[in-house]
């Protein structure tokens, strides 16, 4: 799959596309609908199908001091862009200059003149352009001047409620993974180098896999049963892991910890992907270690229970 900032010279091969537009964080089955309709469109008129998304996420640049909420990263939005039949993934690199560009401009000047789209599809709600100034009827009008065709896709509902990245985020933070897993249609999942710990872990026979949380979001603090999945050798694994601050130990330190059961090598520097099932337990302290330890080996019987 071909990748491209915005800032790039689009390949002729490309020209003429039908691009997604979205944000498209976490991918759920609402954003699915929107890049299924380009794709679709894209080959029924034999013309390559680009997804376009935005990163840094336009909140990060406007609102730098908020905690970290990605569901995704670059690099596992263009995995599931390229699963869903795009050619391309185009990356709008939000800066000042994107942010201070008119609705028209971008229309004109990017969707048009750059990338020298022929359709856009984007959900019913998206907004774009400086002030938020555009919308789905902006699209099509000043679309229309420039020989670019707009469609919009309606909100999907499930339960009851309209799927969105903020409800999957609310999810998480509640440890509601089979709820996040159904809005997304996988299990969230974080992706990260393996990272060197103080060694805890292995000390009490449980030695884990620490990744930094990153730009993610952070789901409810405590225990969980996750699969593994090694990157580079495409090895998958069960385990069981700590995501928090290890309130036992001093200082407190914020990490993804996952143990995997039965397994035995080197990770170090390493990229694995940990995969969100199940919510155990909340963090707690022990001042005893062997009352730790005797936790962690019913958190693992839990896990392996659940993940059978």
């Amino acid at each position: 799959m071909t990748r491209l900032s915005h800032r790039d010279a689009v390949p002729d091969a490309l020209k003429g596309a039908i691009v997604a537009l979205g944000n498209f964080d976490g991918f759920h089955v609402g954003h699915q609908h929107v890049v299924r309709e380009a794709v679709e469109w894209a080959r029924a008129e034999g013309r390559p199908a680009i997804v376009a998304t935005f990163d840094p996420h336009p909140v990060r640049h406007f609102a730098p001091h908020v905690p970290p909420f990605r569901l995704t990263t670059l690099s596992q939005r263009q995995e599931l862009f390229e699963a869903a039949g795009a050619a391309a993934m185009l990356v709008f690199d939000f800066a000042d200059d994107l942010a201070a560009m008119t609705a028209t401009s971008f229309v004109t000047d990017l969707l048009a003149g750059h990338i020298g789209a022929a359709g856009v599809v984007t959900g019913e709600d998206f907004t774009f352009g400086k002030d938020r100034g555009g919308n789905v009827g902006v699209l099509r009008d000043v679309g229309a001047s420039c020989g670019i065709t707009a469609r919009a896709i309606s909100p999907v509902g499930e339960s009851g409620q309209i799927v969105s990245s903020s409800r999957i985020r609310d999810a998480l933070k509640a440890g509601e993974c089979d709820v996040a897993a159904r809005l997304l249609t996988r299990p969230f999942t974080v992706r990260g180098e393996v990272i060197h710990g103080d060694k805890r872990g292995r000390e009490l026979g449980y030695p884990t896999a620490n990744i930094d949380m990153g730009s993610y979001i952070r789901p409810r603090f405590g225990i969980y049963a996750v699969t593994g999945r090694i990157l580079a050798t495409g090895q998958d694994v069960k385990g069981a892991a700590n995501l928090g601050v290890r309130p036992s130990f001093d200082p407190p330190k914020e990490l993804l910890e996952p143990y995997f059961f039965d397994f035995s090598g080197n990770l170090y520097g390493q990229e694995i992907d940990v995969a969100f099932h199940h919510f155990l337990r909340p963090e707690a302290r022990f001042d005893d270690l062997g009352a730790l330890k005797r936790q962690m080996e019913e958190d693992c019987a839990k896990a392996r229970e659940l993940l059978a």
